[in-house]
């Protein structure tokens, strides 16, 4: 919807798609679908879910395995992300490395995109 042909809308670390490809057989999804609401101190949260199927406006991305949906309200926010996987002694999970991300609190889990407010 928002894409540069040739050019996937995000992209996923060899850890990232290891990880949702292992998501995606130990549950038996068709892969992950990531998104974008309001919430948060920041304004937006990103969200994540088993997606069983996949909607034919979803942006779909395949890289080692691994398969992820975007939603379309969240393709135009979410275009040149990098999603990793980071396992540290204090926590494992996603983090998304996103050019068009203008502020996040401190927590990381709630961001403020550039040009959020003429996008609501």
């Amino acid at each position: 919807m928002f894409g540069i042909p040739g050019k996937q809308a995000v992209t996923l670390t060899p850890a990232a798609a290891k990880q949702i490809a292992r998501l995606m057989a130990r549950d038996g999804v068709t892969g992950l679908r990531i998104g974008v609401k309001k919430g948060g101190c920041a304004g937006m949260e990103y969200t994540m879910d088993f997606a069983h199927d996949i909607n034919a406006m979803d942006e779909v991305v395949e890289q080692g395995g691994a398969r992820v949906m975007i939603a379309p309200m969240a393709q135009m926010f979410l275009f040149g992300t990098e999603i990793d996987y980071e396992t540290t002694l204090l926590d494992a999970g996603f983090r998304f490395n996103n050019p068009n991300v203008a502020e996040s609190c401190g927590c990381g889990e709630s961001i403020k995109f550039k040009d959020q407010d003429s996008a609501a």
